[in-house]
């Protein structure tokens, strides 16, 4: 949620339009994230002062807003060197107002402003401080304490460099944070930093690269901080603790900062996302928890308060595989469209390289050296948020039933809530798209230190979930832009049944069983791409759904997460209510719904529960409900008790729940279209959730 990209140009003359239209286009990259608010921040035309233009509602807005102020702005002006910020915001702190939108400043001098992304949970305390101190806040939010904060620590300390300053605040706040700054006092630098929200810089030279790392600066104090010191980090007196000498490890043929080879022109590009940045490079760096960023000059450097024991001492410069035309909508009108008829590619994707068809092997690379260690685990726990969560539950029978293991499927918020004890043979699989979801890193960190195997599930390469896990898969779905998942919830789905074939490959039993589900996998695209061929009747069954109130969708075995998945689409896209029912548990409660008028989906497969769903059907039709089926092509017995079905090809049952999810997210889709939502951006939901 919320996203951040920041832009500075080094001896590479732009106009002010040029960097104005630069910042507005990468927000519009970063749309889907979800927000309510958007702004910038750039030099003022007469280059001594900082000139902050925000609105409430889309970029578009913003655009506008920044179109009506161009002479203010004097947009022709040429500039060699300057630093951009810009920000989309989704409110947590105060309602969405031009006031709480982001860029905060520091003053109304406009000194130090910020850009923020996540919580500092400890906000009152700093704001009680400044209060104190004599400043005056404008807004509800809890970012505006940061912007003081550096501009206390400014009067303070004036001889402190900007990169000094932001380790300064960077020291007193709690919570999780991407942040962002730039000054009039330190025109032309930027300085950015995190920890637990994700942030990443990408760089664009005329000339090649001088290196393909950044090495990691060190302050020399950090391991002797005095008790003085650690007294002031719990006091209301809000110190900096001084500067740091710094180091880095002798290299041979290495600087301490980045900068082009032969020529000194340099662009940076600052995101909370890849997709602003791809259009300009490829070349990138993602930062991890506690980094300092700083471009002074045009070279970037990269400071840290201490050292970690795993700590690498260089950050990569990683080269992006993604294509600009993999996040563009294409000849679809919305993201989520495009990303729904993407599936029998992206499942393809999925497999590439790893499953071969011929000798019926499954090779997963991420985790084939802890193979041995997770064979002989106690348990295997499987943990997400939302759609990652209705996966493992998707996939928990077939592990169950391949692997001969217990296995534990969690909500990363409750699994903390309970502090669940967790032991050094468990396995703890931690399944998130973007890889950046909060409750599930935190659940990861819980595990971590309690000795468990981290085995990460993502979307996201150089994500936090990617470089936190001791091993994982890559789902290789491409880029999902749609804050509703769709193929990614299927990719994270055949990854696990990929994990399942993996740990089942020595048993002799399970062979016949192995080679039936491989051989479902090699007919999943064509068979998709048949599921995709009932979009128009899909689309005639929300023509006379899109006015309910409710719609309850029932099932049970491996279905049962189809269930859960298609009333999670229903509710995020279509606001309608919607609950996914085991259909065991009908007689326990949910019967009492069932009526001439309540929209009822069931869905039914020929499958070892076939008769049980069947006893299900009868007691809703016994009701009066009129139920809509959904089936296998050509069952004639079920749909004889449905009021409509819908017909999907038969795989193996454990497959199944593949196909039949696609005509639930086909149906959320095409409601919220007849119902005027907002399909890739639903209301308050965001696409990557880094806030508890």
């Amino acid at each position: 949620m919320c996203g951040i990209f920041a832009y500075l140009n080094y001896l590479t003359p732009k106009k002010r339009a040029e960097i104005l239209e630069l910042l507005v286009n990468g927000l519009k990259r970063l749309e889907y994230r979800g927000y309510d608010s958007a702004g910038v921040a750039v030099d003022a035309a007469n280059s001594k002062d900082i000139a902050i233009i925000k609105k409430t509602g889309k970029v578009a807005l913003l655009e506008e807003t920044i179109k009506s102020k161009s002479s203010e702005l004097d947009v022709d002006d040429t500039l060699d060197v300057h630093c951009g910020i810009a920000h989309t915001r989704w409110a947590t702190h105060g309602v969405p107002s031009e006031v709480n939108c982001h860029p905060h400043r520091s003053d109304t001098d406009n000194g130090f402003v910020v850009v923020h992304n996540g919580i500092i949970t400890n906000y009152k305390e700093v704001k009680t401080f400044l209060e104190k101190k004599g400043f005056c806040f404008e807004s509800e939010t809890d970012t505006e304490v940061i912007a003081k904060l550096i501009s206390h620590f400014y009067q303070q300390h004036p001889n402190f460099s900007f990169r000094e300053l932001v380790e300064s605040v960077v020291r007193q706040l709690e919570g999780a944070f991407a942040l962002c700054f730039k000054s009039k006092y330190f025109p032309g630098e930027c300085v950015a930093t995190r920890r637990g929200s994700p942030l990443l810089v990408g760089i664009k030279t005329a000339t090649r690269l001088a290196t393909d790392h950044v090495p990691i600066l060190y302050g020399k104090e950090d391991h002797r901080k005095s008790s003085a010191d650690k007294d002031a980090d719990s006091n209301s007196d809000f110190r900096p603790h001084g500067r740091a000498d710094y180091q880095t490890l002798p290299r041979t043929g290495s600087t301490s900062e980045f900068e082009p080879l032969e020529d000194k022109q340099v662009e940076y590009f600052f995101a909370s996302d890849a997709s602003a940045i791809i259009e300009h490079t490829n070349r990138v760096i993602y930062f991890e928890d506690d980094d300092v960023a700083a471009v002074k000059n045009g070279s970037l450097s990269i400071h840290r308060l201490r050292r970690g024991g795993d700590d690498p001492h260089k950050r990569e410069i990683h080269t992006l595989k993604m294509e600009l035309q993999q996040i563009m909508k294409g000849s679809y009108d919305y993201f989520m469209q495009k990303e729904i008829f993407e599936q029998p590619d992206s499942v393809v994707n999925t497999m590439r390289g790893r499953v071969n068809f011929q000798t019926k092997a499954v090779t997963l690379g991420g985790i084939k050296d802890y193979i041995p260690e997770i064979k002989r685990c106690r348990r295997l726990m499987l943990i997400g948020c939302g759609t990652s969560y209705h996966s493992a539950i998707a996939t928990r029978q077939l592990l169950e039933e391949l692997t001969e293991l217990p296995v534990m499927v969690e909500l990363a918020s409750d699994f903390l809530d309970r502090t669940t004890p967790v032991f050094r043979d468990d396995v703890c699989f931690f399944i998130s798209q973007s890889g950046e979801t909060a409750d599930t890193l935190m659940a990861l960190r819980y595990c971590k230190q309690r000795g468990a195997l981290i085995v990460g599930i993502t979307n996201t390469v150089g994500s936090s979930i990617c470089r936190e896990s001791h091993c994982g898969v890559h789902i290789n779905a491409g880029p999902e832009i749609g804050v509703a998942s769709t193929k990614a919830y299927t990719s994270q789905f055949i990854s696990l049944v990929m994990f399942a074939l993996v740990m089942s490959e020595d048993r002799l039993s399970m062979k016949q069983r192995r080679e039936e589900i491989i051989e479902g996998l090699k007919n999943l695209q064509s068979q998709i791409r048949e599921v995709l061929k009932l979009d128009q009747e899909v689309k005639r069954l929300a023509e006379d759904l899109y006015k309910k109130k409710s719609l309850l969708i029932m099932g049970r075995g491996y279905n049962f997460a189809t269930c859960l998945e298609g009333a999670l689409k229903v509710k995020e896209l279509t606001y309608m209510h919607s609950e996914g029912i085991m259909a065991g548990e009908l007689k326990h409660g949910p019967l009492a719904l069932i009526d001439e008028s309540m929209p009822v989906m069931m869905i039914i497969m020929k499958d070892p529960v076939y008769a049980k769903c069947m006893n299900a059907l009868q007691q809703v039709t016994a009701r009066d409900g009129k139920p809509i089926i959904i089936c296998q092509e050509g069952d004639k017995e079920t749909m004889a008790f449905g009021h409509k079905s819908l017909q999907v090809p038969k795989t193996v049952d454990c497959l199944q729940g593949i196909l039949t999810v696609i005509p639930m997210q086909l149906l959320s889709f095409h409601i919220a279209v007849l119902k005027g939502c907002n399909v890739d951006c639903p209301r308050n939901l965001a696409k990557s959730v880094t806030v508890e």
